[in-house]
């Protein structure tokens, strides 16, 4: 394997004063995080939510912002709702929607037998009986219409039926909306149950005609994810589209529907869109979507007379993400973007004159006290000859002529894109300030790089996937600076089977390992995971399913069959509430680690789910991570 190790574009983000602090766990965990709310109805003003960690209540607070769009002056508000237009409301003021829990199913043995009220089991009869981090009580999210303006309860749009809108469990008020006359609400539900739910991604996107009080399937016809439902002023009904059922990180294309007929915007188009929304013309629709390492904006047209080709068209470009598209006044586009070095800050961009403007500067006091961080971006060449952005990221005060210890970062997902975000968690910029290279190759597996390199994961996990992630390190460690003594490799998710894969066949490259929430046998993972569409998909089918993947999948690209080779300290993190990757997946993989005599630390938050969300939780995290590698690396 050669490098060609071609650096595109460097980054230096070196410190006014060398008296500056380095970030540390206690300093990030103080940072607000941005979340933008939209436009104000004057159109003069964005609204922002910032929330703030509150280490020692455990919990975090809100305040909410009006950031001007010229001046770019910020002002707290606690009148915060009356800048919003309330689009639960229908147009002509009378009616309203909104989504509660109500009760579909006797779950509990409680409601099933009236006698024992104080007994405690589930009684089920089909799989999805847990999703997430939550098992299923018999209680679903259903839509609701009612008068506005009043308490009384409404009619369920989803008629009592055992399907969940909005869609659990990231799904919010996004996933209903009214028609523009106000005539129809619409609405996304995958209305499967049991086994059909845990095997299938056909969600779909539903109409409720006020006036017939009937429900019609708009994307009848598609088979898998159709989500995020936005119409135009003339009623032109865009939304993001997966074609393939199962396949959770297909291909997402922008689609509308004209009436009847609907059209795929972006089929041609070798990407996956992220969100979009409509252009003040209604003729455009801007979309995100990531590419090379970072999400970026494009704009695609709606097709005109004799054009039957729509044209997508990338506007920006540079080493930061676009994380969402806030609205627009005039020539501007109001957008968020974080970076690896700062976290989601709102700014505008011109879009003739193709200039930025930061406009929120939330987290500046505390920037200007950081030593940030320098971040690379190179391309290796693969050991199937092909190119592979790698992103490498250096302490603060990076000095060549010193040899620094370095952390090969694994991806989750596995299809996740791996780009300029900022994580409160999983934060390069923090691992770096501890005196660690990274390095974050954008192996196979992750968009933003084609749809086949998309693809190239599925079905083989342990193969050029996990090639990419020793080409990376090969390479890095050629670099005088590379202490190749003191290598480790973390991640979660995906990230952590990869570590736990890499852990019983690594060649003695690594000297610790750190694996989140990783998925350590493949077999057990299949029969306790709840979205069984994942498994199917991405292994081939069940263990007992005998085909070319799932041989490969449950024997040589299953980390527990590698277990006799692991030589190497490791830390497994798992979270309690995590039905993913279930608990088993970590205490079986400390078990081992144990009983082999190897050095290893089992790190159990049983109150976390696949992520770890609490403030003091997420300070034990970042300790115990960095406390490990001291003692390992």
């Amino acid at each position: 394997m050669k490098s060609v190790a071609i650096i595109v574009q460097t980054f230096f983000f070196f410190s006014l004063s060398l008296s500056q602090n380095l970030m540390t766990p206690e300093i990030l965990w103080e940072l607000g995080r941005v979340s933008p709310l939209g436009i104000t109805q004057e159109g003069n003003s964005v609204l922002i939510k910032v929330t703030f960690p509150n280490i020692k209540e455990n919990n975090f607070s809100s305040k909410y912002f009006l950031i001007d769009i010229v001046s770019g002056k910020t002002t707290e508000t606690n009148e915060y709702k009356k800048f919003i237009t309330n689009n639960r409301i229908s147009p002509d003021g009378s009616l309203e929607i909104y989504h509660k829990h109500t009760a579909i199913d006797k779950v509990l043995s409680s409601e099933r037998h009236d006698d024992l009220p104080k007994s405690d089991a589930y009684v089920y009869d089909g799989l999805n009986y847990r999703h997430w981090d939550s098992w299923r009580n018999g209680y679903y999210k259903h839509v609701f219409l009612r008068k506005a303006g009043t308490d009384e309860e409404g009619v369920d749009l989803l008629l009592g039926e055992p399907f969940d809108c909005p869609q659990s469990p990231f799904g919010g008020s996004e996933d209903y909306l009214w028609s523009p006359g106000g005539t129809s609400v619409v609405y996304v539900s995958k209305k499967k149950w049991g086994k059909e739910a845990a095997t299938s991604t056909n969600s779909d996107i539903y109409e409720f005609d006020l006036a017939t009080k009937k429900t019609i399937n708009l994307t009848a016809q598609n088979k898998g994810y159709d989500t995020s439902p936005q119409f135009n002023e003339r009623g032109d009904l865009a939304y993001l589209q997966m074609a393939r059922d199962g396949f959770e990180a297909d291909k997402q294309d922008l689609v509308v529907r004209f009436g009847s007929r609907t059209e795929n915007l972006t089929a041609g188009w070798d990407g996956t869109v992220k969100s979009f929304m409509w252009s003040q013309d209604n003729n455009n629709l801007f979309f995100l979507a990531p590419v090379d390492g970072t999400v970026q904006l494009f704009i695609v047209n709606l097709p005109k007379g004799g054009q039957s080709v729509p044209s997508v068209k990338q506007l920006t470009s540079g080493i930061f993400d676009v994380t969402s598209i806030i609205g627009f006044k005039g020539d501007l586009i109001l957008l968020g973007r974080s970076s690896m070095n700062e976290a989601n800050e709102i700014y505008s961009y011109h879009l003739v004159k193709r200039q930025w403007k930061k406009l929120s500067r939330i987290n500046e006091p505390i920037y200007k006290k950081i030593n940030f961080s320098k971040i690379e971006k190179q391309y290796l060449e693969t050991s199937d000859g092909k190119k592979m952005l790698t992103w490498v990221v250096y302490p603060p005060n990076f000095d060549p002529n010193k040899k620094y210890p370095t952390l090969l970062y694994c991806q989750g997902g596995p299809q996740s894109a791996l780009t300029q975000y900022y994580s409160f968690r999983w934060n390069f910029q923090l691992m770096a300030a501890q005196g660690y290279i990274v390095i974050a190759p954008n192996r196979r597996g992750m968009p933003g790089h084609g749809v086949a390199w998309n693809e190239e994961i599925s079905k083989d996990w342990g193969g050029q996937v996990m090639r990419d992630y020793l080409t990376a390190v090969d390479e890095m460690v050629k670099k005088p600076f590379v202490d190749k003594k003191r290598l480790g490799a973390v991640g979660a998710s995906f990230g952590g089977y990869s570590v736990f894969w890499l852990a019983g066949n690594h060649e003695n490259r690594f000297k610790t390992f750190i694996s989140h929430c990783g998925v350590f046998n493949l077999e057990s993972m299949y029969g306790t995971t709840e979205e069984i569409f994942f498994t199917d998909w991405d292994l081939g089918g069940a263990p007992w399913e005998i085909n070319e993947n799932t041989n490969k999948a449950y024997t040589s690209f299953n980390p527990v069959a590698h277990v006799k080779n692991w030589n190497t300290p490791i830390l497994v993190i798992q979270g309690g509430k995590d039905y993913r990757v279930p608990i088993g997946q970590g205490q079986e993989a400390f078990q081992a680690a144990q009983l082999l005599g190897i050095k290893s630390r089992f790190l159990y938050f049983p109150e976390e789910n696949h992520w770890v969300l609490q403030p003091q939780n997420g300070l034990i995290w970042q300790r115990e991570f960095f406390k490990w590698l001291e003692e390992t690396l």
